[in-house]
């Protein structure tokens, strides 16, 4: 069921990027093809430059894998899913490396990026309601009998994160819909769909958003357009940041949105999300909610997503506020002038967001009792 292979070849619309194998010391080893590198481009700017020869990837963050091959893999809920779903097939999880992780995510992985042999997982035709997924993600996360695991496999086993979530066409377009954790709210969907309207006002780019059935938060993907895969890299396979604990701060994440997109629009964007996530509390903004998209032949920040309040770690944020994990306004405003912003831009871009955000602090500050 999983192919016996030594080495995975990296496509990108349907053209050979290169190649993927392990080395004796459980690296992976990449090299582009030769037809790449006259007509592509890297792949990994920092990481993987375009040029002839063979890249061995260091054993940390990830365990010996280049980050932007590591974006491809699921996080926790599709682990949890494809690691039943190899149970039930009779095979260990954990003896099945990274080569045939991705495998099994073939063509179905997030941004562009594909791989070869891969699993064809028998995917259910028949349509399903909302309701129907999510009472199967309540029974994958009580361990219970489920009536499609085949099926949410191909439409949730890919995408990063922890919540729960699924791949859906609806109405003609490509979105990803969230069900509730363990460990979530009730009114979950309500309240990103709130943050997702809110950082709209603020002037943060967003793929349009949904509230399906008045209680499902959906976006609409932006690894797609025009029916096309768009090349993506998170900041954590960009940098190599682990998204584990705590790995950058948003001076660096700033600079390198700099120099990546050539761009002091862009920059601001990343400062304007910095300052909407400190001041809506969400502290989940670690390296993989930052992502990159490639396309026309330049890089440039990808919409924002994973927006939400969380209280994160002993109330820190996951990303430091110029070296704190709990800032106040003179660290969001230094933080600016350190990655090459002026003062009047980032007072201006704080005030702003300020205002635009006021009614979801408001419902935050009753909804969670938190003071602000």
């Amino acid at each position: 069921m999983i192919p016996d292979v030594d080495y995975l070849t990296v496509k990108l619309d349907d053209n050979d990027v290169g190649q993927l194998a392990i080395s004796n010391q459980h690296r992976c080893v990449f090299e582009y093809t030769s037809e790449w590198i006259r007509n592509g481009f890297s792949i990994s700017p920092f990481h993987l430059p375009l040029h002839s020869g063979a890249f061995e990837a260091k054993d940390d963050p990830f365990d010996g894998l280049f980050g932007v091959f590591n974006d491809s893999l699921p996080d926790g809920w599709g682990n949890l899913l494809i690691d039943r779903w190899l149970r039930e097939n009779g095979l260990d999880p954990a003896g099945l490396n990274w080569i045939g992780r991705l495998s099994i995510v073939g063509k179905s992985g997030m941004g562009a990026l594909c791989y070869e042999p891969h699993i064809s997982i028998e995917q259910q035709s028949e349509n399903r309601s909302l309701d129907f997924y999510a009472a199967e993600v309540e029974k994958i996360l009580h361990e219970e009998p489920v009536e499609c695991l085949d099926d949410l496999v191909e439409k949730a086993g890919s995408p990063g994160g922890a919540r729960p979530k699924v791949l859906l066409e609806i109405d003609g377009k490509e979105w990803l819909i969230k069900f509730r954790a363990g460990n979530d709210p009730k009114d979950m969907g309500e309240i990103e769909y709130l943050y997702s309207v809110a950082a709209k006002k603020a002037g943060i780019e967003m793929p349009e958003t949904r509230l399906f059935e008045n209680k499902y938060f959906g976006t609409v993907r932006f690894d797609r357009a025009g029916g096309q895969k768009v090349h993506m890299i998170t900041a954590s396979g960009l940098l190599h940041a682990s998204h584990r604990y705590p790995s950058l701060d948003y001076v660096d994440l700033m600079k390198a949105t700099h120099y990546l997109t050539r761009s002091v629009i862009e920059l601001k964007s990343m400062y304007r999300l910095m300052v909407f996530n400190v001041l809506t509390f969400n502290r989940d903004d670690h390296a993989k909610n930052f992502s990159f998209l490639y396309s026309n032949d330049e890089w440039r920040l990808a919409p924002a997503y994973d927006l939400v309040y969380s209280t994160g770690f002993n109330g820190n944020h996951s990303t430091t506020i110029n070296g704190r994990g709990n800032p106040d306004k003179n660290d969001l405003i230094e933080a600016g002038l350190k990655a090459g912003l002026d003062e009047k831009d980032c007072k201006h871009i704080y005030s702003e967001t300020k205002k635009a955000v006021s009614e979801l602090t408001a419902f935050l500050a009753k909804r969670f009792g938190i003071a602000y």
